[in-house]
């Protein structure tokens, strides 16, 4: 069994692959005041409520885009699995040319979720990655990364709008029965799940328009579920396509991790 690791800005998502399954995933909540005692506990923890023993885990592989966690996961890792985890980032096989203004300043989620986005569709493919903050990027005809656009995320927007004003009240982000709705929380729900759907079809139109050719859709992240099927494109939703790009990853770069004798 593999521990992939994702570490985001809100939540860490834990993926348990198996022969190349994702039977099992979790969620934790990002904290960067806790140590990698506590974190390997919290996912000993979890592995353990769900049946599962950490003795089990042949090796592991992380994305973080904490900084100040990244260091601290690796190490709750190899407290559990006695190996040094694989970590995106500088060195590591990815198996996709970025060709972007710096490379360097690219995210390792969105490296992984491009790289999980190609072993299920081929290129071109737009992504729309949607937790935080919403990542849109684009990958060409030849499997390249070529860049893409990086919006509020839709609760991010919501709890804004709702922190700036006086009246208007936080609300679940979830469809109402109509676009053209009649009272304030449902027209704030119209804004947050339609209003997002349009974004997302209007700024696929465009990458388009510059790739000059159609481009397949993904959607993933922890928002896609209430949006994508208000979208009026059709549209492929992987809830776990980054697990399935830190898979391949890690099967590029397995010697890298091995057990301690």
């Amino acid at each position: 069994m593999i521990l992939a690791v994702d570490v985001g800005n809100t939540n860490i998502t834990i993926g348990c692959i198996d022969a190349g399954e994702i039977p099992h995933v979790f969620r934790m909540s990002t904290d960067i005041s806790k140590t990698e005692y506590e974190y390997a506990v919290g996912i000993k923890d979890i592995l353990s409520f769900h049946n599962l023993q950490y003795s089990d885990i042949d090796g592991s592989v992380i994305s973080c885009v904490v900084p100040p966690l990244t260091g601290v996961i690796k190490g709750a890792v190899k407290l559990l699995t006695g190996a040094t985890a694989i970590t995106i980032g500088a060195g590591i096989k990815t198996g996709i040319n970025i060709l972007i203004d710096d490379p360097g300043q690219l995210g390792s989620d969105m490296v992984a979720t491009a790289v999980g986005a190609l072993t299920i569709e081929k290129p071109p493919l737009i992504i729309a990655d949607m937790g935080t903050a919403t990542k849109m990027t684009v990958i060409d005809k030849n499997g390249s990364f070529i860049g893409g656009a990086i919006l509020p995320g839709v609760a991010l927007s919501m709890n804004a709008l709702s922190a700036g004003t006086s009246q208007l009240p936080r609300v679940p982000i979830e469809a109402p029965a109509k676009c053209i709705s009649a009272n304030t929380i449902d027209c704030m729900k119209s804004g947050a799940v339609f209003g997002t759907a349009s974004l997302i079809d209007g700024m696929a139109d465009r990458f388009e328009a510059e790739l000059g050719q159609p481009a397949s859709m993904i959607a993933t992240g922890g928002f896609a579920g209430a949006v994508y099927r208000f979208c009026r494109r059709e549209i492929i939703y992987d809830p776990n396509l980054i697990m399935r790009g830190l898979m391949a990853i890690y099967d590029r770069n397995r010697e890298k991790n091995k057990r301690n004798p």
